[in-house]
């Protein structure tokens, strides 16, 4: 039980009050969670099966294209409109692409599903941010937020051996078709538990650039998919990859506040920021089973464990830092340089006198960095936000993390392939963002008042 200034109770997040609201929240960021690990698993069997191997990249470009228009569509959305009818197309949308992917005959009808998926994906993730802002007190924002952090770890630990199961045992259309099965009572369970609550709906005003934006989003999503696709391909993708470098340098910045791209104080350091630690990380996630594999001899399930334990920190720094454990800055700075450090751990490795035991240490070290930082940004934009604009400034920070993750690694892995297969050169790119994102973190706090994201360029 937590109080408020005033000492006036405040109702837990599991407590009768929130308890279907939570577990539906939590539910429909599990399995999002759960169907973007099962589908990397998977799809390898996938696209053997569809003879689709040639469009196996663009089976992942498509749903993060889609995730990045449906994200900055939701946030407007749920500003204007309040966060149900944004939850309520996604949930749909969701739905539909699950079905679609799961019934394909082709694997050009799996990416259409996937496309779809990340449609409902991204207006599911921001209508979740809203509606937190909406129902839920300051005071609670941190814990809330800490469980979607560890919402995304129980997907990362079981979601590949699920997967697996399914594929071999029972038929890989499943992993789609089940979740689809699953999504209808978390999603009943969560409007449940919006009934009776004023949600505010129509607080702000419509956006007259709205249509703008989402053509600059939409670019924005053609310039990430080119890059991600581009860089899979390696020296065959270079014009691919340098085009969608070119667009994104072109349409990114109209997306977010001026002043974003060189970390002004307040709102607009918060995509960055979260962009480079997050990107960092999965940077470094690319390259780490890889060389424990060949470097180091480890086998696949013991490559994995060395991930397992970065979600497990993930969790425990989210657990921490939802408990009032961490102070904001300790969160934001202390979480970038652990990111740092648990990265620069893991590439000693490479030295064979080095005992493999750090690249656990490593790990662990980073995922409790990414732990305390992500929640505590998503509860630092909130705050900062006037009313009626959490919407748009969370999808801010959705597109700027997705976008700067891409950036992240296919900069990485071109790097790597350009020097070799150089272990040491990719994840030192890696350790190189993350010690950036340290840098500029005290900026985020420096905030004066709410702030708006309506100034962006159109």
């Amino acid at each position: 039980m937590t109080t408020t200034t005033a000492e006036r109770p405040v109702a837990g997040v599991v407590s009768k009050e929130y308890r279907a609201l939570s577990i539906g929240l939590i539910a429909l960021v599990m399995l999002t969670a759960f169907e973007a690990m099962a589908v990397a698993t998977a799809m390898p069997v996938v696209a053997r099966e569809l003879g689709g191997l040639p469009l196996y990249n663009l089976a992942f470009s498509a749903t993060l294209a889609a995730s990045v228009i449906a994200t900055v569509l939701g946030g407007r959305w749920g500003d204007v409109r309040g966060p149900l009818q944004p939850l309520a197309a996604g949930v749909a949308a969701f739905i539909a692409g699950l079905l679609l992917a799961g019934f394909a005959p082709t694997m050009e009808v799996l990416v259409a599903g996937r496309f779809v998926q990340g449609l409902g994906a991204g207006l599911i993730q921001v209508a979740l941010y809203v509606l937190v802002a909406r129902v839920y007190p300051p005071e609670l924002h941190p814990k809330v937020f800490a469980l979607f952090s560890a919402a995304w770890v129980v997907p990362s630990m079981v979601g590949p051996a699920i997967a697996g199961f399914v594929v071999e045992r029972v038929d890989w259309r499943w992993i789609f078709l089940g979740v689809c099965v699953i999504v209808v009572p978390a999603a009943l369970l969560l409007w449940h538990g919006t009934t009776g609550r004023a949600l505010d709906s129509g607080i702000a005003r419509p956006a007259p650039g709205l249509g703008r934006k989402l053509a600059w989003a939409t670019l924005t999503a053609v310039a990430a998919a080119l890059i991600q696709y581009g860089s899979a391909l390696k020296l065959a993708g270079l014009p691919l990859l340098l085009a969608g470098v070119v667009l994104l340098a072109v349409a990114l910045p109209r997306l977010l506040l001026p002043g974003a791209l060189r970390a002004a104080p307040g709102l607009p350091t918060a995509p960055v920021l979260r962009g480079l630690a997050f990107g960092a990380l999965t940077a470094a996630e690319v390259l780490i089973p890889l060389m424990l594999i060949n470097e180091r001899g480890l086998t696949p399930t013991g490559a994995g464990i060395v991930l397992t334990i970065g979600a497990l920190g993930w969790s425990t720094g989210s657990w921490l830092k939802g408990r009032g454990t961490i102070g904001t800055v300790t969160a934001i700075r202390g979480g970038a340089a652990m990111i740092t450090v648990g990265i620069s751990l893991v590439s000693l490795v490479l030295i064979d006198s080095v005992p493999i035991a750090l690249a656990y240490v490593g790990m662990g070290i980073a995922g409790l960095g990414i732990g305390a930082l992500h929640p505590t940004v998503s509860v630092l934009v909130l705050e900062m936000s006037a009313k009626g604009e959490e919407g748009q400034n969370s999808a801010a920070v959705g597109v700027g993390e997705s976008v700067f993750t891409v950036m992240a690694v296919a900069t990485g892995g071109a790097l790597f392939t350009a020097a070799g297969a150089n272990y040491a050169v990719g994840l030192g790119f890696a350790s190189a963002l993350a010690a950036v994102a340290f840098l500029i973190a005290p900026r985020l706090v420096r905030a004066h008042a709410a702030g708006t994201m309506e100034t962006t360029a159109s």
